[in-house]
């Protein structure tokens, strides 16, 4: 019994030929059992050739094996569309709860630095180490995912997450890889745009839960409430999410197919029939996968240190990297810095209480609601018109307006910080600079992607590590910063530096060809 074998669909799925036992095929059989086994390299989209089975079984053979089920390895390009979405919904979810994390801290500050006497300054040392755990962690997680999968982390560190609600920073910066694993380049910017919108979501949500928990409740339940949360979607991780790294499939059906292949001559059926170069004919051989990856794959080590090592050495050496880092990182700084100056201003100038003042960042979650929305349809809008050119550079047209409601909502929020102003006004300021802020994270993965390809991770990498870094300093110097300065200087000269740095893309987007040309490594990748 030969097993067909249906190109369309990487599985065994029938059962249609027979060959049926004779004196040549026997014959056969014995010599292909002398033949040495070649080794032949895999790919997903590989069509597998047919094994050799006698039915029935002739002198000193047994029933043949059952088959593997090769479905699951299946490339995740070529998933259903449902598959996609629950994959980029459970991972958007994960984000939002990682990003969580540091925005819960800020609400029961008061309450806790009473309960051991601290200064505010030490307590927010607390998202300085958070911050610096989301920024150093992945360089040294990341090579994990890339031998073991995405699964097994995302995994392991949401029970290490449940048990410790201290280090999210894996379980959510796989989730750009995720979207990379099962999206081609052109289809990526609905999910990367939800991906964002999770993370900024999550930050925002944060302190509004966390004031009303803390004002009604104990602090204790907010990370009681995380824990629990942060437990469930382990759970639906467990059960619900597929492995998503294309190189960890390919292994895994390479292994698959090899057992099977020894399984089948341990029953004495050997070889495969294998299509000829020759058109009609064949040839029967004895064969084992085996995957390019894995041979070209370093240590451990070694995929540690270069993980380490090639983010700052494109940020040191390579000037789009720089200055998209550097502009990432500021935006971030100012998302962290309203942790601390929305409750400072609110509370001092209109009188707000704990939950009224995190309630405020409401402002925030519809900002990133509002943005997410336009990311998605603005970019197909004007694709349908045939506006935006296949490029990097068309990942930043839009960014190059948006960016400005950065600074915008900074010079706007600290010259109606007045206890005269009603409250409403500050409040849509923290809603215009957040969407500025989600354009330019947004626009910053995308053209890192589209510039970098194999080398993207890295240039990432290095945005993210000096976004989070800087983003954990500011909440140390955000209450010194406005009661000394003032409120609307403080404000004004973040604006400055905000309105200063909305140069990038525009420079980029003029002579980005230019520069990525002069760019040793981006004109490599190019050709």
């Amino acid at each position: 019994m030969g097993l067909d074998y249906d190109s369309s669909n990487p599985s065994y799925v029938s059962s249609k030929e027979t060959v049926c036992p004779s004196k040549f095929d026997l014959d056969q059989n014995q010599a292909l059992s002398n033949q040495d086994v070649e080794y032949l390299y895999l790919e997903l989209e590989t069509p597998l050739p047919t094994p050799l089975i006698t039915s029935p079984p002739g002198p000193g053979q047994s029933p043949p094996p059952e088959c593997p089920d090769l479905k699951k390895y299946t490339s995740p390009f070529l998933w259903p569309k449902w598959r996609k979405s629950m994959m980029t919904w459970i991972a958007c979810a994960v984000t939002a709860l990682a990003g969580y994390s540091a925005g819960e801290v800020s609400p029961p500050s008061t309450e806790l630095r009473k309960e051991w006497n601290l200064s505010l300054v030490v307590y927010n040392v607390s998202i300085t180490i958070f911050c610096i755990g989301f920024a150093l962690a992945p360089m040294v997680l990341a090579p994990f995912s890339e031998i073991n999968g995405r699964r097994p982390i995302f995994i392991g560190s949401g029970i290490i997450f449940v048990e410790l609600i201290s280090i999210p920073a894996t379980f959510s910066t796989m989730v750009g890889g995720v979207i990379s694993d099962i999206y081609h380049a052109e289809d990526r910017n609905t999910p990367m745009a939800l991906f964002s919108g999770a993370a900024l979501f999550g930050t925002g949500l944060a302190p509004l839960l966390s004031s009303v928990i803390t004002y009604h409740s104990t602090w204790r339940w907010i990370y009681y409430s995380h824990a629990i949360v942060a437990g469930v979607f382990t759970i639906l991780i467990f059960l619900f999410f597929k492995e998503t790294r294309g190189s960890v499939i390919l292994s895994r059906k390479a292994a698959a197919l090899n057992k099977y292949y020894e399984a089948l001559e341990a029953a004495g059926h050997f070889g495969v029939i294998m299509a000829d170069s020759q058109p009609g004919e064949e040839k029967r051989k004895r064969i084992r996968w085996k995957v390019k990856s894995d041979e070209q794959r370093q240590s451990l080590g070694q995929m540690i240190s270069i993980s380490c090592y090639r983010p700052f050495h494109m940020l040191c050496t390579e000037p789009v990297v720089f200055f998209f880092s550097l502009w990432a990182a500021f935006s971030w700084a100012v998302l962290y810095l309203q942790f601390g100056s929305v409750p400072l201003v609110f509370q001092t100038n209109h009188g707000f209480n704990l939950e009224q003042s995190g309630a405020v960042f409401t402002s925030m979650c519809v900002a990133v609601l509002l943005a997410t929305t336009i990311s998605i349809y603005q970019e197909k809008i004007a694709m349908r018109f045939g506006k935006l050119p296949r490029t990097p550079e068309a990942r930043l047209y839009f960014v190059c307006v948006q960016s400005v409601l950065m600074p915008v909502g900074l010079f706007w929020f600290g010259w109606t910080s007045f206890s005269s102003v009603p409250w409403i006004v500050p409040t849509l300021a923290v809603g215009c600079s957040t969407m500025g802020i989600l354009s330019i994270y947004l626009a910053v993965f995308n053209y890192l992607a589209d510039t970098y390809h194999r080398y993207a991770s890295s240039a990432i990498a290095a945005q993210s590590c000096c976004r989070n870094l800087l983003g954990g300093v500011f909440p140390l110097i955000t209450n010194a910063l406005f009661t000394n300065l003032g409120y609307p200087a403080a404000s004004s000269l973040l604006g400055g530096i905000g309105a200063f740095l909305t140069l990038v893309p525009w420079v980029l987007a003029f002579y980005g060809p230019t520069i990525r040309a002069k760019s040793k490594m981006a004109s490599e990748l190019a050709h």
